[in-house]
């Protein structure tokens, strides 16, 4: 008899402060993945309008709307054909020529090598494209998130400001 008192105490107690719990508010500062604390007491009320507030003048201060970002595109790796092909094939086809010459049949030598020398030049074009584009894509996501910190800085300032500690 005891125990089922106990237990239903607890549950009680447990519906009780779930019923009395506020359900939380998403704010601007939890989007952007920031803590805020009120530390001169503020009540929730206040803190989501300063929330409010700060927002609309870090998108001013800042010139950047997380709600609405610039676009930041990686730019994209000329891979239009330029001769590479051509240049590898002429260099092949001369140290063919040389290979051939030693061999006893020079046109062989010269056939074989332009072939191996222009694969070989696609090969390497494609690789240094392949190297660029992930230059330019570290360089828009390096963007991108100093975007973002910016209108995070100018953010934190202002409710730092109007008295909350912010991490």
């Amino acid at each position: 008899m005891k125990m089922i008192l106990i237990i239903g105490m607890m549950l009680f107690c447990t519906m009780g402060y779930a019923q009395t719990a506020k359900p939380a508010t998403t704010t601007f500062a939890k989007n952007l993945g920031l803590y805020v604390f009120p530390t001169k007491n503020q009540d929730q009320a206040t803190q989501e309008k300063d929330d409010a507030d700060c927002y609309r003048w870090a998108v001013q201060e800042s010139g950047i709307d997380p709600l609405n970002p610039p676009k930041v595109e990686a730019e994209k790796v000329d891979t239009s054909p330029d001769g590479t092909a051509v240049v590898g094939a002429a260099k092949g086809a001369a140290a063919g020529v040389a290979i051939g010459a030693i061999a006893g049949d020079a046109g062989k030598g010269a056939a074989i090598g332009a072939v191996a020398g222009g694969l070989a030049g696609r090969r390497a074009k494609k690789t240094n494209e392949a190297q660029q584009q992930e230059k330019n894509n570290e360089a828009a996501a390096q963007q991108k998130t100093a975007i973002s910190e910016s209108f995070k800085k100018a953010f934190s300032v202002c409710l730092e400001g109007k008295g909350y500690t912010v991490k």
